[in-house]
């Protein structure tokens, strides 16, 4: 826990007891958190929270089992008192618990019943709420909705490069931590770490950025906006000294940071996003780089992806973490649709894009004739299309273009063209685009019977899911990747945003067969061959190796 995050805990103590009734206790929790707030020291580095001005024996026992164990029993028990709507509300900036109580008076308990008493202008006919206050509680509700909100990484990453890119011309260093750094494949917030000898310059270029919506706070080193796609974007500016720690820790995860805190505790340190300490001295032992906090704690170099607390404190104490694949071990792209189908580029430009990401070989997998809803080929067009990228690879130089298909897998598990006609391509991809709601038994044999078509190279896209959308097919994984053992059918990461699919669990899992993963952006124009490095961030936080992705291979044709 830092600072801020038990001032913040403190506070809600305050709130629930103030909507309780409960006098003065409310003022002395507030005095305290403000005071930690407004501290230059890490928390984590003190001995005495008495000495912390309007910290008494009372409050220094509840900072010492937040900072201990990263929660409150206390501030549970309060919560469990309070009424959950209530207690919603107090989750919005503008509500404080007079506003809270005076609104649960006329029987607005919850933000959707606020919603719609702002929709029907009640607000203003009660004693205190005038229009600027409604102006103030709807965008309250937008900012609350927007936090809640998490965003598809691929939409997220193109944000982040363009903050960095503004940022970097008045600072030294900019990093984009959290969740973005991890890969995780849906963002909830952007966390903007910097170096910079002109603070304030810094904080007045990000709250300028075009990108910006809202400005909630700018202070002289943090500032806090809403961007316009309506996710929270904090930036920090930190010393030199302390930036390998603060990156350490808002990298996160949470529960990554809690193991690797425990650990330095029992090695007789104390870490934090100021530094790593002597516990005895005081004195700092490391801070200035990542690297150099993992090595002090005994630790090879845990990479960004794979702190999530899944076993990677424990391979790393061994010097047994994996190699993981990098975005420059692969050679080329399994899956990719043309405007033969349902794609917006033509051949010749999906395939002169591969070349500019200086791929080794790409493959054209446009939908097969059951997916008419895409423009799927009949046969008679999908050998016309395979005469001609027969040719284009004699006349286009530089990389070799492959002929594929992505074919559906029928309802009985058998494929969309005949086997006279699959047996001339390249590759086979073999998909499932509708029946996702078939129960576990009868998916799970659709999909078996069409792995163990020997002519299927690539299960596409395996479970089906669609991020926010559409959940997982109800496969059973541990018969799919038994019989991708069995039978060498490469499993599909596929790379495009909404799908991710493989997900990072399910890599993780194949590394436990002799399996081999086939990254695929399923592009749908030359710009989404870019997807791409969602592929490999999700491999790398599924530790697979360079080894397990059959695109780091040179392809052979059959």
């Amino acid at each position: 826990m830092d600072n801020s995050d038990v001032a913040r805990i403190l506070q809600e103590i305050a709130d629930l007891l103030e909507l309780q009734g409960v006098k003065f206790k409310p003022q002395a929790y507030r005095k305290a958190a403000r005071s930690i707030e407004s501290l230059e020291e890490d928390i984590m580095t003190f001995k005495d929270y008495t000495v912390i001005p309007g910290v008494g024996e009372a409050i220094a026992k509840k900072i010492d089992e937040i900072v201990r164990t990263g929660r409150l029993e206390y501030l549970e028990k309060l919560k469990e008192e309070t009424p959950e709507e209530v207690g919603e509300l107090l989750n919005l900036p503008e509500i404080g618990p007079k506003t809270a109580q005076i609104l649960a008076s006329q029987g607005i308990t919850s933000i959707s019943a606020l919603e719609k008493a702002l929709e029907r202008h009640l607000l203003p006919r009660m004693k205190g709420f005038g229009p600027k206050t409604e102006e103030n509680l709807k965008r309250s509700i937008e900012l609350y909705q927007f936090k809640k909100e998490r965003r598809l990484l691929g939409k997220v990453l193109p944000v982040c490069r363009k903050l960095e890119e503004a940022l970097l011309h008045v600072c030294d260093n900019v990093v984009v931590a959290g969740s973005v750094r991890r890969w995780k494949d849906t963002v909830g917030d952007i966390d903007i770490l910097a170096i910079s000898r002109r603070p304030e310059q810094v904080m007045n270029t990000f709250t300028a950025l075009a990108e910006v919506k809202h400005v909630i706070s700018k202070g002289p080193t943090r500032s806090t906006v809403i961007l316009r796609n309506g996710i929270q974007s904090d930036v920090r500016v930190l010393p030199e000294e302390s930036f390998g720690s603060a990156l350490q820790y808002f990298t996160g995860s949470k529960e990554h940071n809690i193991s690797l805190r425990n650990l330095a505790l029992r090695k007789g340190l104390k870490l934090s996003e100021y530094g790593l300490f002597n516990r005895k001295t005081g004195e700092k032992v490391g801070g200035d780089s990542e690297e150099g906090i993992y090595q002090t704690l005994g630790l090879e170099y845990i990479p960004p992806e794979l702190r999530e607390n899944s076993g990677e404190i424990e391979a790393a104490q061994t010097n047994s973490l994996p190699q993981l694949v990098e975005l420059t071990d692969i050679k080329g792209d399994l899956h990719l649709h043309t405007d033969w189908s349902d794609g917006s580029d033509s051949l010749e430009a999906m395939i002169l894009k591969a070349r500019a990401l200086a791929y080794e070989y790409v493959g054209i997998a446009d939908h097969s004739q059951s997916l008419r809803i895409a423009g799927g080929l009949s046969p008679e067009k999908l050998l016309e299309q395979h005469a001609i990228i027969k040719k284009l690879d004699d006349t286009i130089d530089g990389i070799t273009i492959l002929s594929g298909v992505e074919s559906d897998i029928l309802p009985d598990g058998s494929l969309d063209y005949p086997e006279s006609i699959l047996e001339q391509l390249d590759f086979v991809i073999a998909s499932v685009h509708s029946g996702f709601k078939a129960p576990q038994d009868v998916i799970t044999r659709r999909v078996v019977k069409a792995m163990r078509n020997p002519l299927v190279t690539i299960l596409g896209h395996p479970t089906g899911r669609i991020i926010g959308r559409r959940g997982a097919l109800d496969l059973d994984m541990n018969v799919i990747f038994e019989v991708a053992e069995e039978t060498k059918t490469a499993l599909e990461i596929n790379c495009y945003p909404h799908r991710l699919d493989l997900n990072d669990i399910h890599v993780r899992k194949a590394g436990e067969y002799d399996i081999t993963l086939a990254l695929g952006t399923d592009a749908h124009s030359s710009q989404d061959l870019e997807f791409m490095e969602l592929g490999v961030g999700t491999a790398r936080r599924g530790w697979a190796s360079r080894g397990m992705i059959m695109n780091t291979q040179c392809y052979r044709r059959r």
